[in-house]
């Protein structure tokens, strides 16, 4: 795998919220099939969740193409959502944005990164797996599993 090295990170803005939704909903779209339904993600209101959480982008060449949404909590930062534009995968872009997460986390002084996942999703709890997250727990959620997964930080 190549890693883009062109790829500039930047807070989100409410003007991105179009964007934000558009790829979400491309990246998110292969899984429709998979689980028989859309994601939760791809009927999130972004206008909304740009005012509640963080938005950190993914910019190349002055094109958004991945971003990932967390949310601070005492003890750890919840990754909400990651997302990689589809023509923009399998270049190390998700790797880089968790990247970004766990700096962030470092940064604000919590120990933890958490998130979950549906466990159909294999090709992604198989990312979070080899980035260092394990899985906690998983619960049956629509006739699937969730599967819930952290990675200790050594700050």
């Amino acid at each position: 795998m190549t890693v883009v090295s062109s790829i500039e990170f930047r807070p989100a803005v409410p003007t991105d919220a179009a964007v934000i939704k558009a790829i979400v909903r491309a990246a998110y779209a292969k899984w429709v099939p998979v689980i028989g339904r859309e994601p939760l993600p791809m009927r999130a209101d972004y206008d909304k969740a740009l005012q509640e959480h963080q938005f950190d982008l993914a910019v190349e060449n002055s094109r958004i193409v991945g971003l990932i949404e967390t949310m601070a909590h005492d003890d750890h930062i919840w990754i909400e959502n990651i997302a990689v534009a589809p023509d923009a995968q399998g270049r190390g872009i998700g790797r880089l944005l968790l990247d970004s997460a766990e700096r962030q986390a470092i940064e604000a002084g919590r120990p933890e990164l958490r998130l979950l996942t549906n466990g159909a999703f294999e090709a992604n709890v198989l990312l979070y797996r080899k980035h260092g997250y394990a899985i906690d727990r998983e619960e049956p959620f629509m006739n699937g599993t969730t599967v819930y997964m952290s990675k200790r930080l050594t700050t």
